[in-house]
């Protein structure tokens, strides 16, 4: 698992007084940062082969300004050229969203996915999410 804390701005809150509900695919992808790492070290756009192939989002509870968001995150499964993840959001102690993304290694010059090298699984895998 790794863990970002993210610090929501006046600019997070929408007219409910509520953290908006466009923040958190933001919030979540800075939290898919270090899996990025295992792909493209660098994060050299050049050298980038990496495609977001899937985003889901569902709340439980809402975020306000004031208080920090952890932002928690997993790896769900490890496929042949793609990996799930799973992420939380937590404020103050309660679960307020979760989110899925689902990411394929991807070569853009033959427009093709890639297998995932052994290493990177691993890597990957190091950081599974605890059954419950």
């Amino acid at each position: 698992m790794f863990t970002v804390t993210v610090t929501p701005r006046f600019g997070d809150v929408d007219g409910l007084r509520h953290v908006n509900n466009t923040r958190l695919p933001e919030w979540f992808e800075l939290g898919r940062g270090p899996f990025y790492r295992f792909f493209c070290p660098e994060l050299d756009f050049e050298r980038w082969n990496l495609i977001l192939a899937h985003l889901g989002v569902d709340f439980q509870a809402p975020m306000i300004l004031g208080h920090n968001v952890e932002i928690r995150t997993y790896v769900q499964r490890v496929g042949n050229s793609s990996f799930t993840t799973v992420q939380e959001a937590w404020q103050r102690g309660e679960l307020c969203a979760t989110g899925e993304t689902v990411i394929v290694h991807y070569d853009f010059a033959a427009k093709r996915s890639l297998p995932i090298p052994d290493d990177t699984r691993t890597a990957l895998l190091a950081h599974a999410r605890p059954e419950p």
